[in-house]
C-alpha cells in the first residue's frame, strides 16, 4: 500500500513539475493544482496508512492515526481552492490585456527596424 501511495506522489509530482514548466498559461495552473495535491496526499500519508483505525487514542487501543496531518490537509484544501481561483483570474486578465497567455515575458522588437539596431 504505501510503495502505491509513494509511486502516485511521485507522479502527480513529475507531472506537476513538468505542467509548470510550460509557457502557456492553463498548464501551469493545472500543474500548480498537481503539485497541491500530491503534497497533500503526502501530508495525508505521513499521519500513518492504517484502515479502520481510530482518529482518537481510546481504552485498549493500540493503534491510531493522527488527526492533526488530517486537519492540515483540509486546511491546505481550502487555500488552495482559493489560491486556484485567484491565478486563473489572473491568467485570464492577463489574456484579455494582452490577447495571449505565455507565462514568460518575452519583449517583441518592433517590425519596422532590423534586430540589434539603434
Amino acid at each position: 500500500m504505501e510503495f502505491l501511495i509513494a509511486s502516485a506522489i511521485g507522479v502527480m509530482t513529475a507531472a506537476g513539475i513538468y505542467l509548470v514548466l510550460r509557457l502557456r498559461t492553463f498548464p501551469v495552473i493545472l500543474g500548480i493544482s498537481l503539485l497541491t495535491y500530491a503534497v497533500n496526499v503526502f501530508l495525508f500519508t505521513s499521519g500513518r496508512v492504517i484502515v479502520g483505525a481510530p482518529p482518537v487514542l481510546r481504552d485498549n487501543v493500540t493503534t491510531y492515526t493522527d488527526p492533526l496531518p488530517q486537519a492540515l490537509v483540509l486546511t491546505a484544501i481550502v487555500i488552495s481552492f482559493g489560491m486556484t481561483a485567484v491565478v486563473v483570474m489572473i491568467g485570464l486578465g492577463a489574456f484579455l490585456g494582452s490577447d495571449d497567455d505565455h507565462v514568460d515575458d518575452q519583449h517583441e522588437t518592433p517590425k519596422d527596424k532590423p534586430e540589434g539596431s539603434a
